[in-house]
């Protein structure tokens, strides 16, 4: 029988009240499936793919990872460049890499948008990015090949 899936969240607190409900959601999600984890912080979105990339290379602990995040647009185009990269560089880990990685960046219009999308009784978007990383994970075990 497989152990409970080690997952790493990886949160950028920006807005710190929409990260709190993100990381609820999230670990409430965990609890659910019986998985375990442990948290890390960077400063902002466009951190997230280095970050796990970093932690990737560096210990093979974590069966997944989960990508927390809040991008509220701005007055200038820098809100479509982090929105995008950070999509793009987490894209590139999964497949480059074969990472399960659950994307849980929100990328909204306004501050109203997020918390209804962050809410765990809401749109529980971080729910979903959790249970999206545990499917990955469960098709990578269930494709593993035996190397005994």
């Amino acid at each position: 029988m497989n152990r409970p899936p080690h997952i790493l969240i990886v949160e950028a607190p920006y807005y710190a009240h929409i990260a709190d409900l993100l990381r609820s959601g999230a670990e409430r999600a965990l609890t659910a499936a019986g998985a375990t984890h442990e948290s890390v912080q960077v400063p902002g979105s466009f951190e997230i793919p280095g970050a796990i990339a970093l932690v990737a290379r560096a210990t093979d602990r974590f069966d997944g990872y989960v990508a927390l995040g809040c991008v509220i647009r701005g007055e200038t185009t820098h809100y479509d460049h982090i929105c995008a990269e950070s999509a793009r560089g987490l894209q590139e880990l999964a497949v480059r890499d074969g990472l399960a990685i659950g994307y849980g960046i929100l990328t909204c219009e306004n501050e109203a948008q997020a918390l209804a999308r962050a809410a765990p009784e809401g749109r529980d978007h971080a729910g979903a990015a959790v249970r999206a990383c545990l499917t990955i994970i469960e098709l990578k075990r269930r494709f593993a090949v035996d190397s005994a």
